[in-house]
């Protein structure tokens, strides 16, 4: 499509996939992470002509003003952003502290808006452009780590901010919340407990989980022309988790469902 991405978290699990879609739609990328060595890798692997490593702390608000701007100043102006950086620290309340608390919020909401911001007087200007953030299962219901899941509940109310505030400028926002989906986030967990995808397959209905391709399939669509009236949605991408508790409902009701 020959359009200017910006993708956070780029040298991620769901991020690096993001990252080859998007190049094979024809796409620029800027590939924005704090890890530099792998946005390396990254650009080496996709090619230097079609992606631009960023590399930054998405914390640090002055800084991805300065990297963006430096990278936008070579490829043009950022037409789509998927804010897809983010990171859970503590699984429950009782081992979160005011340092980690801070992190996940200052990560996962306060970073998406420091990036969001380094783009938005640019659309607005433009009038036009698709802002698609990475939420998560975690935003709609208390399923552990409470400060990224804070977090991410907080960016959904944003991201309908942003659609009504934005929306009369052709800029459109929505965001996608994945369930569980198997990355290399998820091996502290694997290693703890290596049958934890089989037991958590019980709670989805279709009995599945996303692959980064699944996310990166809405996340497509949603930065399309064909959602072109599409703005201010939560989408879970999750296999149905949201959708209601089976094992519950049959406990509810004593008849298999």
């Amino acid at each position: 499509m020959k359009r200017v991405v910006l993708v956070t978290g780029a040298s991620g699990g769901i991020g690096s996939v993001l990252c080859k879609r998007f190049v094979a739609e024809g796409d620029t990328v800027l590939a924005l992470d704090i890890d530099a060595a792998a946005l390396g890798e990254l650009t080496a692997t996709l090619g230097a002509e079609h992606v631009t490593p960023v590399a930054v702390d998405i914390g640090d608000a002055a800084a991805v003003q300065a990297a963006v701007a430096e990278a936008v100043a070579v490829r043009g102006p950022v037409d789509v952003l998927v804010a897809n950086a983010g990171g859970a620290l503590r699984p429950t309340l009782a081992t979160t502290d005011a340092a980690s608390w801070q992190r996940d919020i200052n990560l996962n909401l306060n970073g998406t808006y420091y990036v969001v911001e380094s783009v938005r007087k640019s659309m607005i200007e433009r009038q036009r452009g698709a802002l698609v953030l990475i939420g998560s299962v975690n935003g709609m219901a208390a399923l552990g780590h409470p400060a990224y899941s804070a977090a991410k509940a907080g960016l959904i109310s944003y991201t309908k901010a942003l659609a009504i505030e934005l929306g009369r400028y052709g800029i459109r926002a929505n965001i996608v919340c994945p369930g569980t989906v198997k990355t290399r986030a998820w091996q502290a967990r694997v290693d703890k407990h290596p049958q934890v995808f089989e037991d958590l397959k019980k709670w989805y209905p279709l009995g599945d989980f996303a692959t980064p391709d699944d996310i990166a399939d809405a996340v497509l669509f949603l930065a399309s022309p064909q959602a072109r009236v599409i703005t201010g949605v939560a989408l879970p991408v999750d296999g149905g988790l949201m959708a209601g508790n089976r094992p519950m409902a049959e406990e509810l009701t004593l008849e298999s469902i």
